[in-house]
């Protein structure tokens, strides 16, 4: 028996462990030899020769071309393959769900939008459950191994279980989704919060792979933050944190629907940036929106060409972003604070308004060499549903469920 983190750990742990180091290693660090993953893993030749063998007749790696000699016989470079699996992956939203094909390198194939009007846990998982069906069966002739299911969305979600706890458009009563996609599609199935999923997704493959710690704050149908602790998604005990939303910023503010008094999200949302806007204008206020089309992305176009009005509402918008970011850097100390959303549209204009909250609210030493960046993908896509089966992969779960070495 082996000791990991303070508890006796068996057998079949200590091999998803083991594995998962090695596996690991190939994906980030590959074309790699043996003998290198020897040296970074400390595992003993004998586990890395057995390993790579397992994970080489599962076809989840390859052997590539040779290594220059450094003396004796030349060593074999191993890359992970990742054309053969592939996964579907699912944003589910108030209305409807974006449903995205990847394979395991996190290249989209093909990608599906589907209305789910449904206003009851048992007419939307069907509807759910109907749509992924159809997905599949529409692009079935791109998937070679379907390995899993994987889906994100707001509210409170128990993700080691699968268990909806809450959604804030539907009442939902402990919704067992991952048994329920199990159940239907007898695949491995994950389930997480959408916006600590796009963290996850941003720090795999996007603007925080290069740090340990960051933060990424979400401004859509409100205000969400997800923080990567040491390479890790940050879920606390309850398995829920990064309400940034509910922040009070304004004590004399709108009632929010959590029933305090100036959320952030009453003010820096999507519907209160419109609303501002809308507001600014029947006052008499000149700019070139006009009542007919005022959405976020005309707002953030306007302020991109110079719009008075427009800079305004983004520049205000920003301040309360960074009062509300200025308390989570001097709480978690990031490395990285990126913004995603529609807002994000207006960069100029609203990083310089973060920023300027950042310098006057934050620790010197906490706000030293600290970017605030946007996004490099796409918010609306399903990107942080599949970052879940990737983190699957990393930590051994799904890849030992692969191997057959356990049941997921």
């Amino acid at each position: 028996m082996t000791t990991v983190g303070g508890q006796i750990g068996n057998i079949d742990l200590v091999k998803q462990l083991n594995g998962a180091v090695v596996y690991r290693l190939i994906d980030q660090q590959g074309p790699i030899s043996r003998i290198q993953i020897a040296e970074l893993s400390q595992l003993a030749p004998a586990s890395i020769t057995k390993i790579t063998r397992q994970l080489l007749d599962r076809g989840l790696i390859k052997e590539v071309e040779q290594q220059a000699s450094t003396g004796g016989r030349r060593a074999v470079s191993i890359v992970t393959e990742n054309r053969a699996f592939h996964t579907v992956a699912v944003r589910l939203g108030r209305n409807g769900a974006t449903i995205t094909l990847y394979n395991l390198s996190g290249k989209p194939l093909a990608e599906e939008a589907y209305l789910l009007p449904e206003r009851t846990q048992e007419t939307l998982e069907k509807g759910l459950l109907d749509a992924i069906a159809a997905f599949i069966n529409t692009f079935s002739n791109k998937i070679r191994e379907l390995i899993a299911i994987a889906i994100s969305m707001p509210g409170l979600i128990d993700p080691e279980d699968g268990i909806v706890k809450y959604m804030p458009h539907i009442n939902v009563d402990e919704w067992q989704l991952k048994k329920a996609i199990r159940d239907r599609f007898n695949v491995s199935c994950f389930v997480g919060h959408d916006i600590r999923g796009l963290a996850l997704a941003e720090h795999y493959f996007g603007a925080t792979q290069d740090c340990e710690d960051s933060l990424l704050v979400r401004v859509h149908r409100g205000t969400g933050a997800g923080f990567i602790i040491n390479g890790q998604i940050f879920l606390g005990k309850n398995r829920n944190v990064g309400e940034l939303g509910h922040i009070q910023i304004d004590p004399l503010g709108e009632r929010c629907y959590c029933g305090n008094f100036g959320c952030l999200e009453t003010v820096a949302s999507n519907a209160a940036i419109e609303q501002r806007v809308r507001n600014l204008l029947n006052q008499g206020y000149q700019s070139k929106l006009t009542l007919d089309d005022c959405s976020i992305s005309a707002i953030c176009k306007a302020a991109n060409k110079g719009d008075e009005l427009a800079i305004n509402v983004i520049e205000l918008v920003g301040r309360y972003l960074g009062r509300g970011i200025s308390m989570a850097i001097n709480l978690f100390n990031p490395q990285k604070v990126v913004i995603t959303g529609d807002i994000a549209e207006a960069e100029k204009t609203l990083l310089a308004a973060i920023q300027s909250c950042i310098d006057t609210q934050v620790l010197i030493n906490f706000r030293k060499d600290l970017p605030v960046v946007v996004s490099q993908l796409d918010h609306r896509s399903a990107i942080g549903s599949f970052a879940l089966v990737k983190r699957s992969m990393l930590n051994g779960v799904l890849l030992q469920h692969l191997l057959g070495d356990n049941n997921d």
